[in-house]
């Protein structure tokens, strides 16, 4: 959650490093960046919201390997 929030992150507008860095790489403008990386805006703020709200995705892969995993509320 921690990686996919810092990706959000560096790819909003406000501070957006990555914006920049490839606004100034491409020599395009910012605008340009910000309509072209859009899908994977949308992309990643649902996974974020799909791995936040339903634990099962998230807590998968410890269940398969037979790992502890707590169960809330029981």
């Amino acid at each position: 959650m921690v990686v996919l929030n810092c990706g959000i992150g560096l790819l909003t507008p406000p501070v957006g490093a990555v914006l920049f860095i490839g606004s100034a790489v491409g020599k395009t403008p910012m605008e340009r960046v910000v309509k072209a990386t859009m899908p994977f805006y949308i992309c990643m703020i649902v996974t974020l919201l799909l791995i936040s709200f339903i634990p099962d995705i998230s807590l998968l892969l410890p269940k398969v390997l037979g790992g502890y995993v707590p169960v809330f509320g029981h």
